[in-house]
This record gives structure tokens, sequence and C-alpha cells, in this order.
């Protein structure tokens, strides 16, 4: 029977051609130059066999076909986060309360006391990121007392950027913090009367302090991480997200943390392609790491879902400078010596690798490592390495990696930095960081990410904004309009140039026929939205390789059902990720009609109103 105007074909008629997928009606942005917009394509074994109208795809339509109707809305090639903690990210996903897209601190403490609540003896609540004071109407952090006024008993652990963490006292005990506990290298306890923890713990400027306590929280085991980490690819999915390259990270083990995304890439259910790096763990340890690695793994080693792309984002803890800009920047010691062996073991074995640098000092230091090894022929172009973040980088330090072959992975970190930032370097500084503009004029090679999920939120369509407006997510507008970029440029960084930073401009970031069948249906069109409703924008349908991972709206139902989360008691269960638009907006109207109550029971108490509740009436609202 006809489909929308498509009419199936029979097997015989359409032979070996049929389409697992067909998408029609839609406003489709191919990213391809050579045909830019279509209005429908097709996907077979994963990969895209048409793309234009709806007789271009009708040829491959058969009676095994699913046919999606876009109802005329934005499908996009699959967004590619450059660079993500998604590893890890996963493994903790289900444990973790998120603040990300709250709009008021008075919910996020009010979501905290519901969770304690749930929390069984001996677990903890934990915020772990995704989110800045910034973000809240009240513009400051909750304090240790409210901590421990939503949660006496329970542990709760709350992480603001890699800046500071704010425990309540039945933490503080549960990790052994006293008056006796020394400060970390790098970090502080900040105590109060007779020298006792008082539950703050700030990163100056080193965040290990903040992540060696979260490392003593309880941890998922087996199962329920490969459960944790699907329900996470799942909300990553949610918002168009189809691959990310994993930045490695702390606390973050070769190859024992790696497993099970390794099982899921196994077992054929991953829902996110991943691209993924390797990082040294232990000061003092990283050439042998490097050297072992290399001798057991290669860049590439995987298949499309699951790859090794490379070392880094540190290849030796030395020259690491910590992004914690609420304080100055870290004076780095002496590091080229090892620095050097780590660079120049990798490029001579062929390896790629990525490098957390945020300051233009830093980067200086690191280029002229590279040029001095370039002169010894070990800076092939083959070998794809970049910077990360490079907030502060100059000109002439953009010159000398274009010369060298380098790329770029940048994030919106100072959308949730950007006051702190603008308080220290001041204004002019923050207008230039990162100079998307100067990276892009010479043409280079810029990806876009997040960072997330210990910084910046995982919501793409906040840093897409953030690439568009330069706002931060307190409104605050910091990046001129040099450092700003076009709506096309931007969903470019986040596909294409992603492609690129892992050797796969060839299959991935575009929609053409030989690439992989990865786009999104978008609730809004992120081209025509007023740019302030672009961090509402979500994906209806998700597909990756052909595969529908995350359906919504007129498509539910049509994704692949995952397990239940796990713990039942998860906050995930409860809240669920990102704080959408409607729930935010569904918070709101509960908050007032608290109000509402509470202004009705003083009015009883004062004898001006009965105890018999009136109707809420919702248009006083407007």
């Amino acid at each position: 029977m006809p489909v929308g105007g498509l009419v199936p074909r029979t097997a015989e008629e359409v032979g070996g051609n049929a389409a697992d997928l067909v998408v029609r009606n839609a406003k489709i942005h191919t990213g391809d130059a050579r045909r830019p917009r279509a209005g429908a394509l097709a996907v077979r074994d994963g990969v895209i066999t048409a793309v234009g109208d709806d007789a271009d795809v009708a040829p491959f339509l058969g009676p095994s076909t699913t046919v999606v109707d876009a109802l005329g809305r934005r499908v996009v090639p699959g967004l590619n986060d450059a660079h993500l903690h998604v590893i890890r990210g996963g493994l903790n996903y289900v444990l973790e309360l998120r603040w990300d897209g709250v709009t008021s601190l008075r919910r996020a403490l009010a979501m905290l006391r519901e969770q304690a609540a749930r929390t069984p003896k001996g677990q903890w609540v934990r915020v772990v990121g995704g989110w800045s004071a910034e973000q809240f109407a009240e513009r400051r952090l909750p304090t240790p007392a409210e901590l421990n006024a939503a949660a006496p008993d329970t542990p709760v652990f709350v992480l603001h950027l890699y800046q500071s963490a704010i425990l309540n006292r039945a933490a503080l005990k549960a990790v052994g913090y006293t008056a006796a506990t020394p400060d970390p290298r790098g970090g502080r306890i900040v105590r109060g009367r007779g020298g006792e923890p008082n539950g703050m713990l700030l990163a100056a400027p080193s965040a290990l302090v903040l992540y060696s306590t979260l490392a003593k929280a309880p941890a998922l085991e087996g199962e329920d991480r490969k459960t944790s980490t699907r329900h996470f690819l799942r909300e990553l999915n949610r918002f168009g997200l189809t691959s990310a390259i994993d930045a490695a990270g702390g606390f973050q083990n070769f190859p024992e943390n790696y497993a099970t995304v390794t099982e899921l890439a196994r077992e054929g259910v991953l829902s996110l392609r991943i691209a993924y790096h390797l990082f040294p763990q232990t000061a003092g340890q990283e050439l042998a790491d490097l050297t072992r690695w290399i001798e057991t793994v290669r860049p590439g080693d995987g298949d499309a879902w699951l790859r090794l792309n490379g070392a880094g984002e540190n290849l030796t803890w030395a020259a690491a400078d910590f992004e914690n800009f609420a304080e100055p920047r870290p004076e780095l010691g002496p590091y080229e010596a090892e620095f050097e062996k780590a660079v120049r073991l990798l490029m001579e074995h062929g390896w790629g690798f990525r490098l957390h640098a945020t300051y233009d000092e830093t980067i200086r230091r690191d280029l002229t490592v590279f040029e001095k090894l370039a002169a010894d022929g070990l800076f092939p172009a083959g070998n794809r390495w970049l910077f990360d973040h490079a907030e502060t980088v100059s000109p002439d330090s953009l010159d000398r990696i274009a010369a060298l072959g380098g790329a770029l992975s940048v994030q919106n970190r100072l959308s949730f930095q950007g006051e702190a930032f603008t308080r220290r370097y001041g204004f002019a500084a923050a207008a230039e960081a990162p100079p998307i503009g100067a990276m892009l004029d010479r043409g280079l090679t810029v990806a876009a990410g997040t960072d997330a999920t210990r910084v910046s939120s995982y919501n793409p369509w906040v840093a897409l904004h953030w690439l568009v407006s330069g706002r931060t997510v307190g409104g605050l507008a910091l990046r001129g309009p040099r450092n700003r970029v076009d709506r096309e440029t931007a969903l470019a960084m986040y596909t294409a140039a992603g492609a690129a930073l892992t050797g796969e401009q060839d299959v991935k970031g575009v929609l053409r026929p030989g690439c992989y069948g990865d786009l999104a249906v978008l609730s809004e069109d992120f081209f025509t939205v007023p740019e302030q409703d672009i961090p509402h924008i979500e994906s209806l349908l998700t597909v990756v390789g052909g595969r529908i991972v995350h359906a919504a709206a007129e498509y539910e139902g049509m994704d692949e059902e995952l397990p239940p989360v796990r713990p039942a008691w998860s906050p995930v269960a409860h809240f669920g990720g990102y704080r959408s638009s409607g729930a935010r907006q569904a918070e709101l109207l509960g908050e007032v009609v608290a109000e509402s109550e509470l202004h009705r029971h003083w009015r009883v108490a004062r004898g001006l109103a009965t105890e018999q509740p009136q109707p809420f009436d919702p248009c006083f609202l407007l």
C-alpha cells in the first residue's frame, strides 16, 4: 500500500537493493557541498544509498523497508562530540543526580532532598558536573549547611566544574576527612572551628582533590555498568549525537575501564560510535604505559563502532595545565625532557595524540618540542595530532600549529566558566577565548565538543548555542562577532570536523551515498529557531548506521528497548538526565502552585481565607 506517496515494491521488483530505512518529507541539511539540500534519503546495510527526493529513493523501497515521514522537519547529519568523556560517564551515569538544565538552586536542592530520601544506606547522592552556579536564578552555589539540611544522614557530594566540591557532614565522615587530614598537593580542604573540614573542597589549582574524593564513592559492577552505559548512550542519542571521541581522563585505566564498552560493542548494542584515547594515569610511569600500549594495540584497532584513535589528552602529567579559572594560571615546572620522549615514542610508532592545553604559555612550550622533533622528520602528515581547549592560544602559536599539520578541538567550557574567566582576565581576553575566527582563517581543522560530563553539560545544543551566540549559560555575552560562527559552520564543527580528527571524513559527518547512515530528525529547525531557543533543541529520531536508536513524539516506540535502569533507586530512574524545557516549565508551575499554597496557609492563619482550597488558575502566570 502507498506510504506517504511512496509505493513499496515487491521483493522481486526491488531485488537486492531494498533499503532498510527511508526518510522522506524532510528538510535535509546534508553537509555535502555538492548537494547541500534534499528531501529524502535511503539507508541499506548501515550506509546511505540514495539522497535526493521521493523519486530518488523510490527504487529502494521494499516490503520490509521502514519508512519515516519527517513531517517537514529538519534532518541533519548525526552530531559528533569531539571531546567527551563518554566511557567514564557511562560507568557512573545512573548513580548521578544531574543538575544539567535546572534553572534554580531551589529546584536543585529539592531534587537532592528527594533523592536522598530514596537512596539506601551505604550509597551516596552525587551531583557530578554539567552545571554552573550562573545558570541558577540565585546565581550561587549551595552551601554545606543546605546540603546538611537536605540530607542529614546520606553522604552528598556536589562537584562544581573543576573548581570546587561541596560535601555534607555524612560525606565528610564517609571519606574520613578530619582536622588531622592534610591538604593534598594543589588542593585545599576548607576548615572551620578547630580545623575541622566545613564541607568545601577547592582546586588550588589542581582538581585531584575533587576527583580523588569522588573516587571514594561506591561504584557499579558487572552488568550494572553495562546497563548504565547503555542508558547514557541513549541519553546522548536523545540530542542527536551519533558519534563521540572519548578523551579518556583521570581514573580511566586501560584496559579495565574500557571493558564495558568493549563488551557492548562485541554484543552489537552500542548506539553511539566511539573513537577512544589512552591516557597515562600515574605520574612517573607515563613512558612505561605508552610503551606497553604501543606493543599491544594500534590506532585504528576496532571497527566503525569502537576504535582506538591515539594517546592523550595527557601524555605526561607534568605538562598539564589546569583550567580552573577561579585560580591563577598554574606555573608549570620543567617538563620538556620527559614530554619529548613521550611524543618521540608515539611519532616513531605512528601514533597520533591529543593534548589538553588551556593556556598559550603551555602551547608555546609544547610546540617548541614538536618543532625539534619535526626537524628529525617525526611529524609526518599521516599522524593526526591536536590541541584541546586552547582558550588563550596566540596567533603566532596558531601559525606554528598550522605549519606542523596540527588541528584543534574547542569546547564550550566558557559557557559554564565564562564569568570566572572574565573576572580574572577581563572582557577583552574573554572575547578571544578561544580565538575561533583566527583558527578558521588559517584553514585549520577545528572540531567542537563539550568536555562533559564533569565540566560542561553533555547537551550538544548548549555548545552549539555558545558557538553561535557567544553567551554563557547565565546569559552573559562574551565573544565578539569575529569569534562567533554562523549556524552552518557550527554544525560542520560538530559533524565533519570531528570525523576528520578520527580519519573518517570520507564516511562520516555528511549525508551522501557511501557514508554512514547517521542522522537526526530535530524537534526544531536549527537554522531558523530563535537563537535563545537553540539549547532546547532535541532529536525526535536518531539513527546510527540505519538503526533507530532514539525515538520520541510521533516516533515513540520505534527505537530499541533498553533494560530497566538499575539500581531501582537511581536518580536517572526518577529524574532522567538533562532537564528539558518541558520539564522546567512543569517544575516552574509546581513551584508556583507550592508558593500559592504557602500563601493560602498564611492567609488562613490570619483569618483572611478559609481552609477550603481554591482552584488554581494557570492564567495568572501569563
